[in-house]
């Protein structure tokens, strides 16, 4: 079985490219000009995923100094300032994510990105690392009638690639993900050496991969025995 047909839609932060180095970076600014500590890369990995605001509000929690609601909207424009100022300074696509992307392409997958990134800063992000063009779309949440782990997000992103979603799976690394492709009926591949509070392997997802390397493989199986799943309910209904 090929990938002919299938749609594949990933989540970017901490999936496609490590992007916590320029995120952590311009919360730290935002906290520096407010007087407060900074936070290490390495520990404050696990805050990044669910959008500007969420980094923030969380942010400032870790730094010791919880924002008051009226605070957040003005603090959110800063910080997307700043961060897109550095939007690629130090983010990269994950090891054997391009050649993947290629490889899957190859065998006629449509690839899209679902993420809960704003779209401009998405494809802002993808143009400085020139890998916009190997996807059909990407959709942030702003793009979407619901952010992840809505599951309209998901059907979004598929549909905007031109995808089936009863031939579609989402490749992730948090529960947003696992959750938005769970709620749409979809197999979910999850990312060990993303950006989650709970062990990738406790997710949900139904396969974990360390490496981009095994994910046409993992993917082919998932969706074959999706569709050996839907041929088995269509026989049962026949008789």
């Amino acid at each position: 079985m090929t990938l002919a047909g299938a749609t594949l839609a990933f989540d970017l932060d901490g999936t496609l490219v490590e992007t916590a180095p320029d995120l952590i970076g311009a919360l730290n600014i935002v906290l520096g000009e407010r007087r407060l500590p900074i936070l290490p890369v390495a520990s404050a990995r696990s805050l990044v995923g669910r959008g500007a605001r969420a980094l923030l509000v969380r942010g400032f929690e870790a730094a010791g100094e919880p924002l008051a609601d009226e605070e957040v909207g003005g603090l959110v424009a800063r910080f997307i300032e700043v961060y897109r100022g550095r939007i690629a300074s130090e983010s990269r696509p994950f090891p054997n994510l391009v050649p993947t992307l290629d490889a899957l392409a190859g065998e006629g997958a449509r690839l899209v990105v679902c993420t809960n990134k704003r779209t401009d800063l998405s494809v802002a992000l993808l143009d400085a690392l020139e890998l916009t063009g190997r996807f059909a779309a990407v959709v942030g949440a702003d793009a979407a009638p619901a952010a992840k782990p809505d599951p309209r997000h998901f059907l979004a992103a598929v549909e905007a690639a031109g995808g089936d979603p009863a031939r579609a799976l989402m490749v992730g690394d948090s529960y947003n993900d696992v959750a938005a492709a769970k709620a749409a009926g979809a197999p979910v591949v999850v990312v060990s050496f993303g950006y989650t509070d709970t062990p990738a392997a406790e997710l949900g997802g139904d396969a974990l991969i360390d490496d981009f390397a095994e994910l046409p493989e993992t993917a082919r199986r998932l969706l074959s025995a999706g569709s050996a799943s839907a041929i088995g309910v269509a026989s049962a209904a026949d008789a």
